[in-house]
């Protein structure tokens, strides 16, 4: 059975929402080797509509343009890519396809495929989902050190009681914390 990760930036207040206005102050050697090992490491890549247009709007430009970013937006380009979305795709970001029928049996017949894992980022509603639903296997969180003090938290008020078991952790330069929890207990 295929292995699905989650990765996130989230802040101390537990802030997932717009990490683009708080996460780059933190980003370092250390982080981007983070991500790629859960990220780019990965064949398929499930994402939510949200992130997927994030990401089709900036990465294949990125990989176009050749810079230092280049081959890791390659890795993403070359990935399946598995939208949760009910409405067409716009992108013609190769590789993408969008997820047929009911979440959580698609997923659960995803993992029951051939191949290597499956990685997520962002995509909080489907992180949700698929953590009550026991289908994500580990849980990659960039706790970075700032209070935003708004925006959409990881988890909402009054959901499920989700017991998690630390695997690893590690401390960046900048203050990150790279913690890494499964829900396997």
């Amino acid at each position: 059975m295929r292995k699905i990760t989650a990765g996130l930036f989230i802040a101390v207040d537990g802030v997932v929402e717009d990490p683009q206005d708080w996460h780059f102050p933190y980003f370092d050697d250390d982080m981007g080797a983070a991500v790629d090992a859960q990220l780019g490491t990965a064949d398929t890549l499930l994402l939510g509509r949200k992130t997927y247009d994030s990401f089709a709007g900036a990465w294949p430009e990125r990989e176009a343009a050749g810079g230092d970013d280049a081959a890791f937006a390659a890795k993403l380009g070359d990935a399946r890519k598995i939208v949760v979305t009910r409405q067409n795709l716009e992108s013609h970001w190769r590789n993408s396809e969008v997820i047929g029928g009911e979440l959580i049996e698609a997923v659960t017949a995803l993992k029951n495929e051939p191949g290597g894992d499956i990685a997520m980022s962002g995509s909080v509603s489907v992180v949700r989902q698929l953590l009550a639903a026991g289908l994500l296997d580990e849980l990659h969180l960039l706790v970075h050190p700032i209070v935003v003090g708004k925006g959409e938290r990881l988890f909402e008020d009054g959901g499920p009681t989700l017991p998690l078991r630390l695997l690893s952790s590690q401390t960046f330069g900048t203050g990150v914390l790279n913690l890494v929890y499964t829900s396997d207990l």
